[in-house]
């Protein structure tokens, strides 16, 4: 038996492309980002979802909502699927961070690398794909949402298929878009990446 899992990254947030907000609590979505969820929550409503999972994170949470409400359940938080923890970084400009060697080693080697204080993409890997396998557990043959963030997905989708985490900068995870991976007793299959159905709406 195996589960359907729509791993959403949240929407757009209003420190987006300034800020690695990481783990801070006091990040709200932006007006495109309120927008992006309410159209994708739309498009996610013909889906048979049996149930909506989300980071603690409140742009996560806020994002997941708006699906939720839309085949009334409740969000179900997920601790392990929580952004990385970036430690010394979370909260600093991308300007400030610019020209830090370590920054640019995180960039440059994600297999090996780890935030000063933080956790390396392999951790924040483990325990997500851990949590997701026991969502899939939890809802066999079913359709179930987990609302997340970019360096979540891309890690869990490189578990999957095995990439290396050095590549991670190579595919990606736009705000809230959509990746599906289908998972069962034998692991884990992506069968679409990054598919921005809030911009199906306009065509």
């Amino acid at each position: 038996m195996t589960t359907d899992i729509l791993l959403i990254r949240h929407a757009a947030h209003v420190d987006l492309g300034q800020v690695l907000t990481g783990r801070r609590r006091d990040v709200a979505l932006s007006r495109e980002g309120l927008e992006q969820a309410t159209i994708i929550a739309d498009l996610l409503g013909a889906e048979p979802i049996a149930a909506v999972y989300s980071s603690p994170r409140e742009r996560a949470y806020y994002t997941a909502r708006e699906i939720a409400d839309r085949h009334e359940l409740k969000v179900r938080i997920a601790e392990d699927v929580d952004e990385i923890d970036f430690g010394e970084w979370t909260g600093l400009s991308f300007d400030a961070l610019e020209g830090d060697p370590e920054w640019q080693r995180w960039n440059e080697a994600r297999g090996t690398a780890r935030p000063p204080g933080g956790e390396s993409i392999g951790e924040a890997a483990d325990r997500a794909a851990r949590a997701l396998e026991h969502i899939a557990h939890d809802h066999p043959g079913k359709t179930v949402v987990c609302v997340t963030h970019c360096d979540v997905i891309r890690a869990v989708v490189a578990r999957y298929l095995g990439l290396p985490f050095d590549n991670l900068l190579r595919f990606d995870i736009d705000p809230a878009s959509v990746s599906r991976l289908v998972i069962g007793e034998w692991g884990g299959r992506l069968v679409s990446l990054n598919w921005r159905w809030w911009l199906e709406s306009d065509r």
